[in-house]
């Protein structure tokens, strides 16, 4: 069995006011919950049973993601009491872990090759693998530098002067670890895996895989509006299909024959569309009501 922990707990203050009553995994992105395209992503690779560390309104998220999709992973809730950090929450899970186990950020897209990270993580008998993604603008990350064998030799946070860099690759949130690294987090304390743990397994079986495909945190308005279209253009891969001018419209939505939708446009359940309007570069969610001649542009 392979297990596959999320780390969901966190506010999603950057997605508000989408974030005021829904917790961020179970925010509607394009025809389904956030974290469903992550869990079919896991699924994918292996994954038996996802464990979800959960923080703010976890039974908001058990309401919508319930057990888990037929044939799928088995879904299982942790409620934190209080905020841990990164690695106290993996912490509080300990009892439920395997000796492997992955560890994922809940907030990312990606179809990046998983299988090809645990098969390194094996090939090295690692502690900890990390998986690495190349980005063009570095200065916003935290970069990882690695030697030929894909040993982790330092944590670059932010750096002041990228240039002087040679390495474009961020960590991207997506671990390979052994239970014993467990035994380096201390209990019942706020621990971040980044800065406080896997600085201790440099030189000590940490290592890190390089993965290339598609990678974005869909923390902001803008990124989630831009990681709804890369879903709908076909950029990363998922269940939902490609369409033409990346416009989805629910079948319950009452859309007038006049109005423009798209290109680029959701249009959610339940919505009414009215004569005249324009509905571009924007989402609506479910029971959205446009009113006639109103344009929505660049919204959600």
């Amino acid at each position: 069995m392979m297990q596959a922990l999320v780390l969901v707990g966190g506010e999603g203050t950057r997605l508000r006011p989408l974030t005021k009553t829904i917790p961020k995994p179970a925010v509607t992105l394009v025809d389904r919950p956030f974290l469903s395209y992550m869990i079919e992503w896991l699924s994918g690779h292996g994954v038996d049973e996802v464990i979800l560390a959960c923080g703010f309104m976890p039974d908001r998220l058990r309401e919508v993601l319930g057990d888990g999709e037929p044939n799928g992973p088995r879904l299982r809730y942790l409620t934190e009491p209080e905020p841990l950090g990164t690695a106290g929450a993996i912490k509080f899970a300990e009892q439920y872990l395997d000796q492997r186990f992955l560890a994922l950020n809940g907030d990312v897209l990606t179809d990046l090759d998983l299988s090809a990270l645990i098969r390194m993580h094996e090939a090295k008998s690692s502690k900890a693998t990390l998986g690495l993604f190349p980005v063009d603008d570095p200065s916003a990350y935290g970069l990882v530098t690695t030697d030929e064998d894909g040993r982790i030799l330092e944590f670059l946070e932010k750096p002041e002067h990228p240039e002087l860099v040679d390495s474009d690759e961020i960590n991207a949130g997506i671990y390979v670890l052994e239970h014993s690294v467990l035994d380096l987090i201390p209990a019942d304390r706020t621990v971040s895996i980044e800065r406080d743990i896997f600085p201790l397994l440099v030189g000590r079986g940490l290592h890190g895989m390089r993965l290339e495909g598609y990678w974005m945190d869909i923390g902001t308005p803008e990124r989630y509006l831009q990681a709804g279209w890369d879903i709908l253009e076909g950029r990363v891969s998922t269940q939902v299909n490609p369409r033409d001018g990346a416009v989805l419209i629910d079948a319950t939505a009452e859309v007038d024959a006049s109005a423009e939708i798209g290109p680029r446009a959701v249009v959610g359940p339940a919505c009414h569309v009215s004569a005249g309007a324009v509905i571009r570069d924007s989402v609506l969610h479910a029971g959205c009501e446009v009113g006639r001649g109103a344009q929505v542009l660049g919204s959600i």
